[in-house]
């Protein structure tokens, strides 16, 4: 039987109509902010980036292309970051010279998105910007400039939209605070 993301669910923090007016308004600036530029390469985070990545694209005019990196600084089934960051998948396209926007669900800790830019800045890019759905500065242990915020968020366990709980209900329309009663660790 499935599970019902309703059992999880303590309330709806940010609503669909919410998310999609604010995912509008970062393109219509990211559109102001690299008009002209012939040579931007939007990078996902994944897996909880891809939704946004996704929604925000369709919102981005100027000319990019899409790649992909996985990094985690969390094990499995953990709800708190390691601190200890690796890649599980890197990015295909080369970014020397290119214009970076990495597109990220959520930045927490701080920790994975310092060693991907880390990483990134080492290959050289002509500029690199982030640009995260959800910020949770109250939990940021490693200083990270935020060019594009979707959402300051407090610190609550959220899922949907893209962000997971154990995996599970990333294709929420919304983005839901998780009852701390209802959460198993695995």
């Amino acid at each position: 039987m499935a599970l019902a993301y309703e059992a999880y669910l303590q309330e709806i923090l940010i609503d669909e109509a919410t998310l999609q007016n604010r995912i509008a308004q970062l393109g219509a600036q990211i559109n102001l902010d690299y008009a002209g530029c012939g040579n931007l390469l939007l990078l996902c985070v994944l897996k909880g980036g891809v939704m946004f990545l996704s929604d925000l694209s369709r919102h981005i005019n100027v000319p990019h292309v899409i790649d992909f990196m996985a990094a985690s600084s969390y094990g499995k089934g953990a709800r708190q970051s390691t601190g200890s960051v690796r890649i599980d998948m890197d990015m295909r396209l080369d970014v020397k010279d290119k214009h970076v926007l990495v597109v990220e669900d959520i930045i927490d800790s701080g920790y994975t998105l310092a060693f991907v830019l880390k990483t990134l800045r080492n290959r050289e890019p002509a500029s690199l910007k982030l640009c995260a759905l959800l910020n949770k500065q109250s939990r940021r242990e490693v200083d990270i400039d935020v060019d594009y915020i979707g959402f300051n968020i407090e610190n609550k366990y959220v899922f949907g939209y893209g962000l997971d709980l154990d995996e599970r209900f990333r294709n929420l329309r919304f983005v839901g605070v998780a009852r701390t009663d209802a959460l198993v660790d695995e």
